[in-house]
């Protein structure tokens, strides 16, 4: 999972933190509460107006939706309990915020995320996933954010 703190508006975007979290157990649950113990961390850190979500974009493996909807339970939790305001974003809404296409690979993504933010170097693709949903929403609604992919 990548997580991101960018503030600012459309002329100019700062970055305030990031990171890739990658649980350290195999037992799914654990995995889950892992995820959510970090993201409730950040919150309460960085105290943003509003998180960011990519929404889930799933073609045909059925197991891979629903991991993935269990970890994104598990990020927004966290989110609910203290009343922050979700936003979710498709990926080729971010794509195209990022990018200035919806058709976007990992590595443009990443290298736009890196160019926009003035990054020493290109992050990590969770990261840089996370990053890019941040500048989404700033980008749209010009709030602080944290944002989250799993």
């Amino acid at each position: 999972m990548g997580l991101a703190v960018v503030e600012g508006d459309v002329r100019k975007l700062v970055t305030v933190a990031f990171a890739t979290v990658r649980p350290k157990s195999s037992d799914l649950p654990a995995r889950l509460a892992q995820l959510h113990d970090e993201v409730s961390r950040w919150l309460d850190k960085y105290k943003p107006d509003a998180a960011a979500v990519e929404e889930v974009f799933v073609r045909k493996n059925a197991r891979s939706a629903l991991l993935l909807g269990q970890a994104r339970g598990a990020i927004l939790v966290p989110v609910g309990r203290r009343s922050v305001p979700v936003f979710g974003y498709p990926p080729a809404t971010i794509k195209k915020s990022v990018a200035g296409h919806g058709r976007a690979g990992k590595t443009e993504i990443r290298r736009m995320v890196r160019f926009q933010l003035g990054l020493d170097r290109d992050p990590a693709e969770d990261s840089a996933d996370a990053l890019a949903v941040a500048v989404t929403h700033l980008l749209h609604a010009e709030s602080p954010v944290v944002a989250a992919t799993s």
